[in-house]
């Protein structure tokens, strides 16, 4: 048995170790002594092993089918993914005692994994990955306010069956604390954050602007919430009324709306000024971001964008590129002057901020400079693993003083 303690991490919402946030947080566990296993599901192109070692991470993977369809679709996998996550938790057991459950979210029902284990004296850590009340208006609104409560109802239950709370940001923590009624001392910020190694500034490629002036880049998720939509329509406003020709865009990353995104711009006469990639690899993003001159975070202002961290805000500016925005609580807590930014959906005002950003080549080095230094100072992996260890060793220090 590992002296350090035992943590099986839960996660239903991506593979690993794909997700980036759930492998950092095991990789820095593991290496800090601990023994680690992760439960999540397979991938479809990658982390399709059904059980495997990483770096000292053992990963167990089930097979599942994401929701589609609204949120029916949702009804189906959820009861789904937790069977088959507590036959493999239920395996883990068998090998020994579990002193940690860490559980991601969403969904809000990992908890009752927990509570099974808890005679044994496993603790139950919620990672608190996603608002999923907050999530679930973004995406279908209020059209269905019964099922709106009973996830305000799961939420409640995990928060008050946690021994202890990891959050994301600042936001996350105060709906801990006031919604959750977590006492303060048990609820611990662990920001999602770019790892500078994988960060690092590379030699620009004038290539990739296509024989333009100026490189605009996203990078992320492309999904209902994501806003590239408004992006795509802003980059049109740029080049159709505004005037500019000389922008090429690439847009990195991949989603469900992957396939109507590239319909858009095709239908908004963008086929040559803007280029989607899919997901591509580490160098890519490096040499991309290298070359860019802005960045887009497009999100559009909706319960769940306001309050949560864009990963990649952080990572535009771990690699020194200025941002332009939609105006969110948490993109200027976490961006400050790094980034300018338009009132919520403004896609109009978002295109004159490029505009205007792009003929000020001074101040797009200030934001530059400020970006990096925010993230290498207080915003950076290394801080934030910094804050996991504390939390374990206050966690587990805790569960043996009750024993």
């Amino acid at each position: 048995m590992n002296k350090r303690g035992r943590i099986v991490v839960l996660v239903e919402n991506l593979s690993v170790p794909f997700d980036r946030r759930v492998w950092q947080e095991s990789r820095a566990l593991t290496e800090a002594g601990y023994e680690v296993a992760v439960v999540c599901p397979r991938g479809t192109t990658q982390d399709t092993e059904p059980e495997v070692e990483l770096e000292g991470v053992r990963i167990l993977r089930y097979p599942l089918r994401a929701a589609s369809g609204g949120p029916l679709g949702y009804l189906r996998e959820y009861p789904l993914a937790l069977l088959r996550t507590a036959r493999l938790v239920a395996r883990l057991r068998r090998e020994g005692p579990i002193d940690v459950i860490h559980a991601c979210n969403p969904p809000d029902l990992l908890f009752l994994i927990a509570l099974a284990l808890r005679p044994g004296g496993t603790r139950l850590v919620f990672d608190h990955h996603d608002l999923v009340p907050e999530l679930f208006l973004s995406r279908f609104g209020n059209s269905r306010p019964a099922l709106h409560r009973v996830l305000l109802l799961l939420e409640r239950l995990t928060f008050r069956c946690a021994d202890s709370v990891i959050s994301t940001n600042e936001s996350y923590r105060q709906a801990a604390i006031t919604r959750g009624g977590v006492a303060p001392d048990e609820v611990t910020v662990v920001r999602s954050a770019p790892d500078l190694s994988r960060f690092v500034r590379r030699d620009p490629d004038p290539a990739l602007k296509r024989g333009k002036r100026h490189l605009a880049v996203y990078l992320g998720v492309m999904g209902p919430q994501d806003g590239v939509d408004h992006a795509l329509r802003a980059l049109a406003h740029l080049r159709h009324v505004l005037g500019r020709e000389d922008v090429q865009a690439v847009l990195m990353g991949s989603g469900d709306c992957f396939e109507e995104l590239v319909k858009l711009r095709d239908d908004l006469g963008l086929e040559d000024h803007v280029e989607f990639t899919g997901r591509v690899p580490d160098e890519f993003v490096q040499r991309c971001l290298s070359t860019a001159d802005i960045a887009l975070s497009p999100d559009p202002k909706n319960p769940l964008n306001d309050v949560s961290t864009m990963n990649k805000v952080v990572e535009y500016m771990a690699m020194g590129v200025p941002i332009v925005s939609f105006d969110l609580k948490e993109a200027r807590v976490s961006a400050g002057e790094a980034a300018v930014y338009a009132p919520a959906d403004d896609e109009e005002l978002f295109a004159k901020l490029i505009d205007q950003l792009l003929d000020d080549p001074s101040r797009r080095q200030e934001m530059s400079s400020l970006g990096r230094k925010r993230v290498e100072t207080e915003l950076s992996w290394e801080v934030s693993r910094r804050h996991l260890l504390d939390f374990y060793a206050r966690v587990l220090s805790a569960g043996r003083a009750t024993e």
